[in-house]
């Protein structure tokens, strides 16, 4: 827990306190409604909420104990969810190297991270990456399906590498107000606020939802969710204040950011799979599917979150 400050170090415990306790809430209801309600299904709702206490685990501990952990960590996701991806592929043959070359480009760009070198972290993947593949496509001398293999795996690197490595660059971000947070706290505040809105869109959707939004990318997503999810992110974003240095104001700002953003995020990944005709991106995750699907909305909320942050606040 090196750098990490006493007023640091109670506001990542009382966030810890929060996760544990919400978590523990919802394993004692789902263990009263199994025991009460028979005919409730509740074996999806267990999956998940076993999930959820082994994920905050991993996350929390990989946040709190070491910086250098915290970039590992989100290097093996960015590379897990990378693979999912290209997993759903039509590749060609001619697709393997570049692919290669892809997969390389993990490591390099969590590097830049670790030592802070933000000028390279921010163009790597969007000009020499994006330069690069197709130079290494065109090599294999097979221009049929040249645009769509170089569309897609420049794609997936924007979104999946480049994208979520925001969030390992956001947690070696310094101490500020005072010192009271830092890098760390506001990485819990945008993880935090971005997986409740998942939920809180699911629930409201299931709740009271009518009105299709999308319907023809996901069938299941409504405007009351979406409207209900966003609303109430929004609100409870002022419970997580404490991990930021924004007043009251901001902090609905940057929760309705957040809330809208997770729903774009969901919906370009939904698009995805109803593209290839699949529910999952795997079954890595039991009831949650693979961990891109648990990542989706980040992919969207981690680069704007940490621009504005860097911008006005650092």
């Amino acid at each position: 827990m090196r750098g990490i400050t006493d007023p640091i170090l109670s506001s990542l415990s009382l966030a810890g306190l929060m996760i544990f306790c919400v978590l523990l809430l919802s394993s004692a209801l789902i263990e009263f409604l199994s025991r009460h309600i028979i005919s409730f299904n509740i074996t999806e709702l267990k999956d998940r909420v076993r999930a959820w206490w082994i994920m905050a685990f991993f996350f929390f501990a990989a946040v709190v104990v070491n910086r250098s952990i915290t970039i590992i960590f989100f290097a093996l996701l960015s590379f897990m969810v990378f693979k999912e991806f290209v997993t759903i592929l039509d590749t060609r043959r001619a697709d393997h190297r570049a692919l290669f070359w892809a997969f390389l480009c993990i490591p390099a760009q969590y590097y830049f991270v670790s030592i802070g070198w933000y000028g390279m972290f921010i163009i790597f993947i969007p000009v020499y990456m994006f330069l690069f593949i197709p130079i290494r496509l065109v090599l294999t001398e097979e221009p049929k399906g040249f645009l769509s293999s170089t569309s897609a795996i420049q794609w997936g690197l924007m979104a999946f590498v480049f994208g979520l490595s925001h969030l390992a660059f956001l947690s070696k971000m310094p101490a500020i107000n005072s010192g009271r947070v830092n890098g760390a706290t506001l990485l819990l505040f945008l993880v935090i606020a971005t997986e409740m809105n998942d939920v809180f869109q699911y629930l409201w959707g299931k709740a009271v939802g009518r009105r299709k939004i999308i319907p023809g990318v996901s069938p299941k997503k409504t405007s009351e969710g979406f409207w209900g999810g966003v609303i109430t992110t929004t609100l409870c974003s002022l419970f997580l204040r404490f991990l930021t240095p924004f007043n009251v104001e901001e902090t609905l700002f940057f929760g309705f950011i957040i809330g809208v953003l997770g729903f774009f995020g969901d919906v370009v990944m939904s698009a995805i799979k109803r593209d290839v005709g699949i529910k999952d991106f795997s079954n890595f995750i039991p009831g949650h599917g693979g961990a891109l699907d648990r990542a989706d909305s980040l992919c969207y909320t981690a680069p704007i979150f940490f621009h504005l942050v860097r911008y006005f606040y650092y």
